[in-house]
C-alpha cells in the first residue's frame, strides 16, 4: 500500500501532481520508494539533490571520504564551510534541508564485497556515482544476482555516460565491458580533470531514469547506452546487446557471488596508497633536497602532463608524460638516480613499475608528489 501525502508534501510536489504521468499516485510511488547513491562528489550531488527534492523517501548515500576545497568546483551538494568534514555527513545535511519528508541514511564506508549485501539490502534501485572500476563492477554484480536495476554514469572531461543496466530486461554492465582496462590505462579524474559543469548534466540524466523507473514512465536507457559531449552539446545513443557469454547474467554464469573486485581490476577502489610504490621506492621530499644540495647523481623526472606546468614546476626536472613515457626512454640516464614525480605520486609510482620492467633499477618515487614538495621544502610552488 503506497504512504498517504501530508498538506505540506502536496504543496512540495504540487508541480508534480499537475503531471498526468506523475500525478498523485505517482507522487506516492516516488516516496514509497528506496534509492541508493554510491558515491556523493561529482555525480552523487545532482543525483541525490534531484532525487530528494523529487520526494523519493528513502536515500541511501556511500561515501568514505572528506570534503576537499578540490571538490567544490563541480560536487555542488557540500559547500566551503563542510571542507573536512565527511562527505556524507555533508551531503545528508544538505539534503535534509532540501527535502526534510525524505529519510536519509548514510554509510561512512568503502563500498566493498564484504558490506555490499548488508549495505545494498531493502533499496529498489543501486546508482552509480563512483569514480572507479572496482565500483562499477560491484555494482553491476550486485544488481544482476538480486534481480534490480543499476543506474550508470561516468565523466572525464568533457565527455559522459549514462546507462540503465538491468539484467532481467537486457544488457548488464559487463556485457558491454567483460573484461576493465589494464591499471593505469584510463586516468581519474582527479588524474586527468573534469570540465565542472558535466557531473551535473549526467548526474541529472541518471536521476531521471531513476524516477522513469520507479514510475514506470517513458523508455529508461536499458539496451542503450547514452553519450555526451559538452564541447560539441552533442547526444549519441548506442544500442546495446545481452551477451550470452557473459560471466554474470549470460546463459552459463560463473560468477554467483560478489568476488574482490580491486583484485579483478588491478586497482584499488580508493587511493588508500595514494603516492605510494612501496618497499625501498619511495622517498621523502625533503630527502631528495639534501641528496640535490649534495650534488648526488639524481634526475628529476616529471611524468606529468604538460598543462600541469602551468600551475607548479620543480626547477631541473625534465618532463616526460607518463602517456609518452615508453617512447622516450632514452631521455632518462641509468647512471643517475631517476626521482619520478607527478602531483600526488600516483601516476609516478605507475611510471616506476613501466621502468622497472625495463630493467631499470636506480628509480625513486617522490612521495606525495609536487604537492608534498609545496609543502615540504617549497611554499612558493603553487598546490592543486
Amino acid at each position: 500500500m503506497l504512504p498517504e501525502l501530508s498538506q505540506d508534501e502536496i504543496l512540495r510536489y504540487s508541480r508534480h501532481l499537475l503531471i498526468p504521468e506523475v500525478g498523485m499516485e505517482g507522487q506516492r510511488k516516488l516516496k514509497a520508494a528506496s534509492v541508493l547513491i554510491v558515491g556523493t562528489g561529482g555525480l552523487g550531488s545532482p543525483v541525490s539533490m534531484y532525487l530528494a527534492a523529487a520526494g523519493v523517501g528513502h536515500l541511501g548515500l556511500v561515501d568514505y571520504d572528506v570534503v576537499d576545497s578540490s571538490n567544490l568546483q563541480r560536487q555542488v551538494i557540500h559547500g566551503t564551510d563542510r571542507v573536512g568534514k565527511l562527505k556524507v555527513d555533508s551531503a545528508r545535511q544538505r539534503l535534509a534541508d532540501l527535502n526534510p519528508y525524505i529519510q536519509v541514511e548514510t554509510y561512512n564506508e568503502v563500498f566493498s564485497s564484504e558490506n555490499a549485501w548488508r549495505i545494498g539490502a531493502g533499496y529498489d534501485i543501486l546508482v552509480d556515482g563512483s569514480d572507479n572500476f572496482p565500483t562499477r563492477y560491484l555494482l553491476n554484480d550486485l544488481a544482476a544476482l538480486t534481480g534490480r536495476p543499476y543506474v550508470y554514469g561516468s565523466i572525464f572531461r568533457f565527455e559522459g555516460q549514462v546507462s540503465v543496466f538491468d539484467a532481467r530486461k537486457g544488457a548488464c554492465y559487463r556485457c558491454l565491458f567483460p573484461e576493465p582496462p589494464p591499471p593505469g590505462m584510463v586516468p581519474s579524474c582527479a588524474e586527468g580533470g573534469v570540465f565542472g559543469v558535466l557531473p551535473g548534466t549526467i548526474g541529472t540524466l541518471q536521476a531521471a531514469e531513476v524516477i522513469k523507473l520507479i514510475l514506470r514512465i517513458g523508455e529508461p536507457l536499458v539496451d542503450k547506452l547514452l553519450l555526451y559531449d559538452a564541447l560539441d552539446s552533442t547526444m549519441q545513443t548506442v544500442h546495446l546487446r545481452k551477451n550470452p557469454n557473459c560471466r554474470v547474467c549470460g546463459e552459463h554464469p560463473d560468477i554467483t557471488h560478489l568476488i574482490d573486485y580491486e583484485e579483478f581490476c588491478g586497482v584499488p577502489t580508493r587511493d588508500a596508497h595514494a603516492g605510494l610504490a612501496g618497499g625501498d621506492w619511495d622517498i621523502e621530499p625533503r630527502e631528495v633536497q639534501r641528496r640535490l644540495q649534495n650534488n648526488d647523481s639524481i634526475q628529476l623526472v616529471d611524468v606529468r602532463e604538460p598543462i600541469e606546468l602551468q600551475i607548479s614546476s620543480i626547477p631541473g626536472a625534465v618532463l616526460v608524460p607518463l602517456t609518452q613515457l615508453p617512447q622516450r626512454l632514452e631521455e632518462l640516464d641509468r647512471n643517475k638516480d631517476l626521482v619520478l614525480f607527478c602531483r600526488t605520486g600516483v601516476r609516478s609510482a605507475r611510471a616506476l613499475r613501466l621502468l622497472a620492467g625495463q630493467g631499470y633499477t636506480r628509480l625513486h618515487n617522490l612521495k606525495g608528489g609536487i604537492n608534498a614538495w609545496s609543502e615540504q621544502v617549497d611554499p612558493s610552488i603553487k598546490r592543486y
